[in-house]
């Protein structure tokens, strides 16, 4: 990739991929870029904030690529909007892979994949375009994600699984093994899902009810202390 970079985004997620692209990997940021209307100031992060209704008469397709750094609004369709958009503008969409994952020679990504540190991806893995995932998750072989999703730290997901597009995994969901997950489902954190989930499901764990003792209690009366 010979082309210096425009990030699509002002917020925490552009804060956290420009981290990345530029102080990890020392690629080539050099201009933000959001919809004239949510245009605060002229820079962010010392760089320049260009409105993305006019990006290509300063920043040309031809000598800048795009990587779109929004966060999971409307299931991720947001930023599949936008991804859309800076396309039809004739920008390349870049991906980024942080250069400590454990990531196979095999992988097949797509566009606009975020995968940071501390990941594990294993063989026989294919990631769609626009596909986020922090940092703690684990894909297991031979599965198969598809576009616009979005793995918050820790998801764990088993060998041989089919996620359809759109979908949200929160903090520490898991997924067993050779199960299907459909398009728009919304996983909570700390899930089990062990069956097949359809279309537009939400899957939530309901949150621990804190017992009865206070935490002062709790460690003189467990011994936890004492460990």
């Amino acid at each position: 990739m010979n082309k210096d970079i425009i990030i699509f985004g002002v917020g925490k997620i552009a804060d956290v991929i420009q981290f990345y692209m530029r102080e990890e990997s020392q690629l080539p940021v050099k201009a933000f870029t959001v919809d004239a209307k949510y245009i605060a100031g002229t820079e962010f992060n010392g760089l320049p904030v260009v409105a993305f209704e006019d990006i290509e008469k300063n920043y040309p397709p031809e000598k800048y690529a795009m990587f779109i750094a929004i966060g999971y609004h409307d299931l991720n369709a947001v930023r599949a909007q936008k991804m859309k958009a800076a396309e039809e503008k004739g920008y390349e969409i870049i991906s980024y892979i942080h250069p400590d994952s454990s990531v196979p020679s095999d992988l097949i990504i797509g566009k606009n994949c975020f995968i940071m540190n501390n990941v594990c991806i294993h063989p026989r893995v294919t990631l769609g375009d626009d596909v986020f995932v922090w940092s703690g998750t684990i894909i297991g072989h031979h599965s198969k994600i598809g576009n616009h999703n979005w793995l918050t730290s820790g998801t764990n997901i088993s060998g041989n699984v089919t996620i359809g597009n759109k979908c949200f995994f929160a903090i520490n969901s898991t997924l067993g093994h050779s199960i299907t997950i459909g398009n728009d489902v919304f996983v909570g954190a700390n899930a089990l899902i062990t069956k097949n989930v359809e279309d537009g499901k939400v899957v939530i764990k309901e949150s621990d009810k804190p017992i009865k003792l206070t935490s002062k209690q709790f460690l003189k009366f467990s011994g936890f202390s004492n460990l």
